[in-house]
Formats: C-alpha cells, structure tokens, sequence
C-alpha cells in the first residue's frame, strides 16, 4: 500500500499510485515534456525536479532558458531543449550577440544540466511577420556558429519548432507539400537542417483538425482508440491516428524538397482537458485518452507508417495547466498536472509528488481514479 507524508507546515506529500509498469518505462525514454510558465501558481523549479525525477521523466523542453530552472536541474541526468525567443530573433543574426547568448545561457550549465538543443523562435513561419520570417535562417545560422567557434556544437543541436500549419497539403500523407507562400523560408531551411544534422520540430494538435470539423473526423481516430484507418492510395499504408499521418506527411514535404535525411520530432502535442462551449472535443475523458493512448504507442517503440524502424520524438504539452495563458479556456487546460503536483487525469505515472499539502476535494478526486492512498501525519 502507498504511504504519503505531509505536515501541517505543507511539506511534500509522497504518493505510491498504482498505474500501468508499461507507461512509467515510456516516460524519459521516448517522451518528454514542454515545461510552460505562464502561470501565477506554479511550484518552485526545486519543487519540479522532484516531481519529474518521481515520474521518471528525463527530457524537458523550455520556451526560454530560465536560469533558475537550469540551475535547479543541475546534475539531475535531465536533457533540456531551450529557446531563444521570437523577440531575440533580430539580436541573433549578429554573431557577437548570439556568441554571448550562449555564453550566458548555455556555457555556464553544462557541467551540470545536458543542455542538447537550442530552439530559435516558436512558430516564426505562421506569425505574418515577413522580417521574422526572413531572419529565421540566418539567425540559426549565426547562433550554429557561435556554438561551433565555441566548441558546443558536438553537444548542443540548433533547430526551430513550426506549426503543422505550414503544411499546404497533408492528405493523403505521400502527398504533404508545404505550403506554397512559405517555400522561399523552408527550401533553405531544411538545406541548413540537413547540413547540420538537425531534427526538424512540428508541433503538431490533432484536436484542433477535431475541433474544426468534428463531424468528418473520426473521434477515435485522432485519439488513438480502434478505428478502420485510412489509407493512403499512393502508398497503400493504414493510418490509424491522424498525428502519425501529420508526422508523415511533414516527411513528404520535406521529401519533395530533395530531402530524406532529415529527422522529424514532435516538439509540442497533447489535447485540452478543459475549453469554451465552442471548443468540441475538449473535455477531461478525451485529454486523458490521448495522451494515454499516445504513452502506450511511444512504449511500443513504433515508427510512422512511411518511417516504422524510426522511434517517433515526442515532447507532450504541458506539465501544468498555465493559469495566465491568453485566449481560449482551452490554452489554460493542456496541463498534466495541477500546480499542486496532483494530475488532471490518470495516464499512468507510477508514482508522483504532491508539492503542497491537499484539500479534501483533491483526495476525493484521487479516490475516483482509484488510487489507493494511505497516510501519515508527522506533526512538528
């Protein structure tokens, strides 16, 4: 039976769960996590290591490169992709400035925190900003060779995360193209990626393909559940999940670009437990299906249909639910867990860390998901 601790002065709570062996091995080998933080409630980064070290979790992706985080990682065998953001774009195209980014924010940790990618900008090539776009490339070029005439480039790769919406065409998937209007950025970009041996980064969402059209898409295709497939008439191959055809179909693209060396990862996915009446589909049960379903997949090792010896990469969004996030209610609900430590739903993990002491609510709300719980009170 579990044993969880907690004191009146709100120390951590630990909670042994009884969830699938076959999950927890998932977690840090094929998966990891973006670590949002656009949030007023959130736990310390101390407080966070404990949590992904309970849940065997080994790879974090951040949206910028917070010191505090790098430094609470510090010899906690965690692999860290950072960002330079869109507002840093411009600086980085000069290469005296991308040099000293990196000596202030990726020299000083890596004797300590496995720094293995730095990510320029999110998302650049569907902003509409035509100088961001432009400055895409040779900001990653200049960033690539600071870390080469620093001696970092065996040890940390340069890549860019897009959205799927840079695609023109994904279906079927042997026929993704990119779109038309943004040939001009991408033709070099994946030139650069393939000089370097980079991966190319897709955050890709089957819930919003849902969201958009849920009368011609197939609830349990996008959530991994049985379904009939589709088949691509090109290539005769079955696809029973619609992000291993946006996975594919990002392959195809880049294939028509004269590419096949090319590694694609996906940097963000995962699914809203929460959203506006508006929102079809973004609900707790189907958050929890997804990326439980996605977890076991991950676990079986598969590839893509067009790619099966290729392990996918995927790093699900997010750890918490960011409670200062613009926009939809969904934007604030793609968390796994609540800042507290305790999860929005169960996909598995063997056994966490409460970071502060729960409510009654929140027991009530783990003995609905069956977990068996058995505490002491240590009383200072």
């Amino acid at each position: 039976m579990a044993v969880a601790v907690f004191s009146r002065f709100g120390c951590c709570l630990a909670l042994g769960v009884l969830f699938s062996g076959q999950i927890l091995q998932t977690l840090g080998v094929g998966v990891g996590i973006n670590y949002g933080q656009i949030a007023n409630n959130l736990p310390s980064p101390t407080s966070v290591v404990k949590l992904l070290q309970s849940i065997n979790i080994s790879r974090v992706k951040l949206y910028d490169a917070d010191p505090k985080v790098l430094t609470a990682f510090g010899n906690s065998s965690v692999d860290f992709i950072i960002a330079i953001g869109n507002e840093n774009i411009l600086n980085m195209t000069d290469p005296t400035k991308a040099q000293e980014w990196l000596k202030q924010n990726v020299q000083p940790y890596l004797h300590q925190t496995q720094i293995t990618c730095v990510t320029v900008g999110n998302e650049v090539l569907t902003t509409g900003d035509t100088v961001l776009m432009e400055n895409l490339l040779p900001a990653m070029q200049s960033v690539y060779q600071a870390l080469v005439a620093l001696g970092l480039d065996k040890q940390v790769n340069i890549s860019s995360a897009h959205s799927v919406a840079i695609l023109g065409n994904s279906y079927p998937p042997s026929s993704g193209s990119f779109r038309e209007d943004l040939a001009e950025y991408i033709h070099p970009l994946v030139n650069f990626h393939s000089e370097i041996n980079s991966p190319f980064l897709i955050n890709a969402y089957p819930f919003f393909a849902y969201k958009g059209n849920p009368d011609s898409i197939s609830l349990e295709y996008v959530l991994f559940q049985d379904n009939p497939g589709v088949t691509d008439p090109n290539t005769n191959l079955t696809y029973d999940n619609m992000l291993y055809a946006q996975i594919d179909s990002v392959y195809a693209a880049i294939k028509a670009m004269g590419h096949t060396d090319i590694d694609v990862a996906i940097s963000e996915t995962g699914w809203p437990s929460k959203g506006d009446p508006d929102e079809t589909g973004a609900t707790l049960e189907n958050a929890a299906k997804y990326n439980r379903n996605l977890l076991k997949r991950i676990a079986m090792n598969q590839g893509t249909p067009m790619k099966p010896t290729v392990p996918i990469n995927v790093h699900v969004f997010a750890l918490f639910n960011e409670d200062l996030k613009p926009g939809a209610t969904s934007e604030r609900n793609y968390g796994l867990f609540y800042p507290d430590g305790t999860p929005v739903y169960d996909i598995g993990f063997q056994d966490h860390v409460l970071l502060s002491s729960p409510s009654s609510a929140t027991l009530m709300a783990w003995s609905r998901f069956g977990i068996l719980i058995s505490a002491m009170v240590m009383m200072i």
